[in-house]
């Protein structure tokens, strides 16, 4: 499999938390493109950058050609189109051949939330080894559970990331378009970064000069895979049988605070959303919720 559809695939694992169907079918429709562009007879078109708005109109014509249902061609395309927006923020390519082509949306499942008892589960694993990686995991699972954050910007943080002041603890995270935020920690994260900046770390680091907050058995920068395998060992052990992904954390945090009665505008914030409508999407409060909300704030309720 061509290495850069590889990358797209892990990113949509781990960061969309989309399941093992969903992260096949676009596999399966990139690596088709990808035969179909090589099968042109131009070499240039092996290089993603070099591929153009007209291979991708002559791609979805041959499929109509052959008779493709529509629902296929437009999911087909509709994978190509989230292939090259993801090029585009990671600046694998110069330009996007998809930008301007009309492509039908294809709906997104997103991962359930998980129960509060099964976050209460999966944050005890690490509870159960006596070793410095077991630290560094319960602190990093309760960092990502209770802010929120994304996968990548949760091992993208370095040491001066996290602030400890006397009012509370913050970390500070580089999101998508490298906006920056300021987000709270709770206090049991907290106890367990601190747990692991004074002990565990300093064990695990070979290198003085390592600035990561979060290092691997090598004492280098944890990856965005080794999370999401330490992750799946620990939701195993829980024996959580909903599927467990960096992402169904971040929707089970936005869930439990929107439930909690947060305000969205405020769980937007926290998540990092500039669009509000994406925050929207990552819920699914219960409508006794949204009447219990309706019945407290609206003045003609009641």
């Amino acid at each position: 499999m061509d290495s850069v559809i590889q990358r797209f695939l892990d990113y949509l694992v781990l960061e969309n938390g989309v399941s093992e169907n969903t992260r096949q079918a676009y596999q399966n429709d990139l690596n088709q493109f990808h035969r179909f562009l090589d099968n042109g007879g131009s070499p240039d078109r092996r290089d993603w950058n070099k591929v153009r708005a007209a291979d991708v109109r002559n791609f979805e014509a041959d499929l109509q050609s052959r008779k493709y249902a529509v629902a296929s061609v437009a999911r087909k395309i509709a994978a190509i189109r989230s292939f090259y927006k993801f090029l585009s923020s990671e600046a694998l390519v110069q330009q996007d051949p998809t930008e301007n082509l009309a492509s039908p949306k294809i709906g997104k499942t997103l991962p359930k939330a998980l129960t509060k008892k099964e976050i209460d589960d999966l944050l005890e694993q690490p509870l159960r080894r006596a070793t410095h990686e077991s630290v560094r995991d319960k602190a990093m699972l309760e960092l990502l559970y209770g802010t929120g954050m994304r996968v990548s910007e949760l091992t993208a943080l370095n040491l001066e990331s996290v602030q400890m002041e006397t009012d509370g603890c913050r970390v500070r995270c580089i999101g998508k378009g490298s906006k920056e935020r300021v987000v709270p920690i709770n206090d049991v994260a907290g106890e367990y970064i601190t747990r692991y900046l004074d002990g565990a770390r300093p064990a695990m680091v070979r290198a003085s000069n390592e600035r990561a907050l979060f290092v691997n058995r090598r004492g280098q920068r944890l990856t965005r895979q080794g999370f999401w395998l330490i992750l799946k060992t620990y939701a195993l052990n829980a024996a959580i049988k909903t599927p467990v992904t960096p992402h169904t954390l971040r929707h089970s945090f936005a869930t439990h605070m929107l439930s909690g009665g947060a305000s969205i505008r405020n769980v937007q914030e926290l998540l990092g959303h500039a669009n509000i409508s994406t925050t929207q999407v990552y819920t699914h409060l219960s409508d006794q919720h949204l009447r219990d909300e309706f019945e407290r704030t609206h003045p003609r309720a009641g």
